[in-house]
Parts: structure tokens; C-alpha cells; sequence
């Protein structure tokens, strides 16, 4: 079974594109969710003081997770050998932020961005999960896909 990537067929159906000639390379994506809430939540956060624990570590975990299952989430999405997924975190407590940046790594015929913007996604989504009894309005912001590279297409980075 070879790999393919999304598109529409000539039906006008969708399917996933053979992609089985593509050069198999080392490929590498990073993205980003944003957490903003008050500060005081934040201060929770970062201080492990939650009812349900340590939002960070669980944060970490679950997005490694989610990336793991992402072709089983993006209906179209490929199936690909994990290298590496990780999570990272930086917390802002004045600021009332918490970013969330996933890199994951694969050896394919196609790219790992979506296990990436899955990872983030998911990691941030867990850290609402815990802190929704705390506080309502914390909001999911800006998830971004901040680079990725490999391929035909090389390297590609947001700019700033």
C-alpha cells in the first residue's frame, strides 16, 4: 500500500494522493496553540496547584498522544512512523499565557505537520480541560504551524 496525500479525484470525490515516488526524507514540523487566561489561573498552572494536577506534564503527554493518532482523527490524513513528538511549554503568568509548541519527526514520503498542529492542539485543549472549573473564559489562540522542513519543498518558517 503506497502513501498519498489529499485531494479530489476526478469525480470530484476525496481520497488521499499516491505519493508512493516521492523521495523518502527526514522530516521535521514545529507548531504552536496559545493559552491566554488570568493571570491568576496561569500562576495555577505553573504552580502544579490544580484539582486535577499538573496541567503541564498532562499537557505534554496527551499531545504526544494526539500525535500518535492523528491519521485516525484527520480523516485524510497519512498514517506515518513517528522519529520523535515533542511538547514543550512556556508560561507567562503576568502576561496570562501558556505556549504550547509541538515538534514532531518522521522518516516519509510526506510531511509531519499535522501530527505537529495535532500535538499542539490537543496539549492545549488538555490544559483548558483542567483549568475550565477555574476559570470560563480561557481562550485557545493562535495555533500556528511555525516551520517545517524536508521534502521537495525544503524549509519553510513563519516569519515573525
Amino acid at each position: 500500500m503506497s502513501a498519498r496525500l489529499t485531494h479530489l479525484n476526478e469525480r470530484g470525490e476525496a481520497h488521499i494522493v499516491d505519493v508512493g515516488g516521492k523521495e523518502i526524507t527526514a522530516r521535521r514540523a514545529v507548531a504552536r496553540a496559545r493559552l491566554e487566561a488570568l493571570p491568576a489561573t496561569v500562576e495555577a498552572i505553573a504552580g502544579g496547584t490544580l484539582k486535577k494536577g499538573d496541567a503541564l506534564a498532562v499537557a505534554r503527554i496527551a499531545g504526544i498522544m494526539a500525535a500518535k493518532k492523528t491519521s485516525e482523527l484527520i480523516p485524510l490524513c497519512h498514517q506515518l512512523p513517528l522519529s520523535s513528538v515533542d511538547v514543550t511549554t512556556e508560561v507567562d503568568v503576568e502576561g496570562g499565557r501558556v505556549v504550547l509548541t509541538a515538534t514532531a519527526r518522521t522518516v516519509a514520503q510526506t510531511g509531519v505537520e499535522m501530527e505537529a498542529m495535532t500535538a499542539a492542539s490537543v496539549a492545549a485543549l488538555t490544559v483548558y480541560d483542567m483549568v475550565k472549573a477555574l476559570e470560563k473564559g480561557v481562550e485557545i489562540a493562535g495555533l500556528v504551524l511555525v516551520e517545517k522542513s524536508g521534502g521537495k519543498s525544503g524549509t519553510w518558517r513563519r516569519e515573525a
